[in-house]
């Protein structure tokens, strides 16, 4: 279902992914710093979640500013949360990169208001926790302030997150979190001598089974 999300003066294309039965939970998913929400992990990710009960709302925000990125997030939650025709009572936060970076920004926003309880969790498909070859610069502030559970899916060769950067800054996390490395894969999530399919497969299927444990699915 296409969707117009108003966000100040104008509005964000998205597209509602939508379970056969109602849902008890729902992802908004988000695009790196290229592309849109029609890149192919995020419209994999979304058919897989719908089809195994997960309402999924993916949007497309333009725009290299961070702080840009995190309202826009901001504006597709509170639009969520009005919704009359997909009202949940919670959500779970999911980006590609940059959109996993404005996620767990914005959480870390919303965690100093009341409105808590209604954003379950953090989904980070390779977090850029890094800029390329720079990893005296970690991006990690915002990770350390979060107290909900965080699901990192990254490439064990990804060049903006070294594995054991990651591994360190989970260790001083104080949310409840799970990294799950894809073997050899980079940024963008290829693997040589694994087609595109298969490793989303792979994606997909960790996704799911970490929604599961942290949803009370009725």
């Amino acid at each position: 279902v296409k969707v117009k999300i108003p966000f100040g003066n104008k509005y964000l294309d998205g597209i509602f992914s939508v379970p056969e039965k109602k849902s008890t939970c729902g992802v908004i998913l988000t695009h790196g710093a290229g592309g849109d929400m029609n890149f192919p992990h995020l419209v994999s990710l979304a058919a897989h979640l719908a089809s195994h009960g997960v309402l999924c709302l993916r949007f497309t925000c333009k725009g290299l500013n961070i702080a840009y990125r995190t309202k826009a997030f901001k504006a597709v939650v509170e639009y969520l949360k009005i919704s009359d025709d997909y009202k949940l009572p919670g959500v779970f936060l999911a980006g590609r990169s940059m959109g996993s970076r404005a996620a767990a920004s914005l959480i870390r926003q919303l965690s100093q208001d009341d409105d808590v309880d209604y954003i379950r969790g953090l989904i980070c498909l390779s977090y850029p926790l890094h800029r390329p070859k720079l990893q005296s610069k970690l991006r990690d502030e915002d990770l350390l302030f979060i107290r909900c559970p965080v699901l990192f899916v990254s490439g064990s060769a990804d060049e903006m997150c070294e594995k054991q950067l990651l591994e360190d800054v989970a260790r001083k996390m104080k949310a409840p979190k799970k990294i799950h490395w894809i073997d050899k894969a980079n940024h963008g999530m290829a693997v040589k001598g694994r087609t595109t399919d298969d490793v989303m497969e792979e994606i997909n299927a960790q996704v799911f089974s970490w929604l599961r444990e942290n949803i009370e699915l009725e």
